[in-house]
């Protein structure tokens, strides 16, 4: 049995989509986790157990975990709370119905920067490797998927992208190893299906080559056949915006510490090879998932 949590997200729709024909192949069924059922596709609550409520209630993860094998975790983003309640204290619960069902691996979606200079004043980051070092010392064998920012953030400014302009507060010459989320979910796969893995292990999700802002304007540009610029924002700036979106004080604060680590290179402490690149270029994506969202 494995347990899927944010069953909706990103990341989750993606991993359930791949795991509903290779799960039962592989003997395995799925549980999934979701606050609204409404939301699954018919065929998610036609093959697989639905478990309703928050992953972050201990007596949803109680029955949730009961008799499973392994599970998926992710923590979903609630900017009304600080991000060591958003990470950390949510997670707590878990660890609990863990140990009492005795579930043999889990699979959690974390950050790049650990063992970096920057890595323990890194906002939302840092609060996401404590809570990797809480589901390591429970005991169970743990994979976490070490990821860097998403190809899909961009998503947010399609409409932005579309008058020609896009914005962050990094510099635009800093590169990064950016990733389609639909590779984070097929490494998530392959570890919940094929667990012969045991301990704690970091998993490093690496895009294919590291792009900075201005490689993504000329790359934008090139698949859109428009003309995209990069646009730097002060740090104050996207804190003031932040807050006036209603987000918790202390998480906007979270947000823009991860982002300055970011600058001052969070993700480049991990070396790309065989088994730490994904396929899928930023071209492509921009071709199959960008585009279409931009001149709809």
């Amino acid at each position: 049995m494995i347990v899927i949590t944010a069953p909706t997200g990103n990341i989750g729709s993606r991993l359930l989509a791949g795991l509903l024909d290779s799960a039962p192949a592989a003997g395995e069924r799925l549980r999934v986790i979701v606050r609204d059922p409404a939301r699954l596709p018919d065929e998610v609550r036609e093959r697989a157990e639905v478990i309703t409520g928050s992953h972050g209630d201990a007596d949803v993860v109680d029955r949730a975990f009961e008799g499973a094998d392994a599970v998926f975790w992710l923590v979903p983003p609630d900017a009304s709370l600080t991000p060591q309640d958003a990470y950390s204290t949510f997670t707590r619960p878990a660890l609990k119905a863990l140990a009492a069902h005795r579930v043999g691996h889990v699979v959690g979606v974390s950050a790049l920067g650990r063992g970096t200079p920057v890595a323990d004043r890194a906002g939302l980051v840092t609060a996401s490797l404590a809570m990797d070092d809480l589901i390591a010392d429970s005991g169970v064998a743990y994979r976490a998927l070490a990821c860097p920012s998403f190809f899909e953030n961009l998503l947010e400014e399609a409409a932005s992208i579309r008058e020609g302009v896009f914005t962050d507060v990094v510099a635009p010459d800093r590169r990064a190893p950016l990733v389609a989320v639909a590779d984070i979910a097929a490494v998530a796969a392959g570890l919940l299906l094929k667990r012969s893995w045991s301990g704690v292990d970091s998993v490093p999700i690496l895009g294919p080559q590291d792009l900075s802002p201005n490689d993504l304007a000329r790359i934008m540009t090139e698949q859109l056949g428009r003309p995209v610029r990069y646009e730097r924002r002060p740090f104050d700036e996207l804190y003031t915006t932040l807050l006036g979106y209603g987000l918790n004080d202390a998480f906007a604060q979270g947000v823009v510490d991860m982002k300055r680590a970011k600058d001052d290179g969070l993700d480049a402490g991990v070396s790309r090879t065989r088994a730490t690149a994904t396929p899928t270029t930023f071209e492509r994506w921009c071709a199959e998932t960008l585009k279409p969202a931009v001149l709809s």
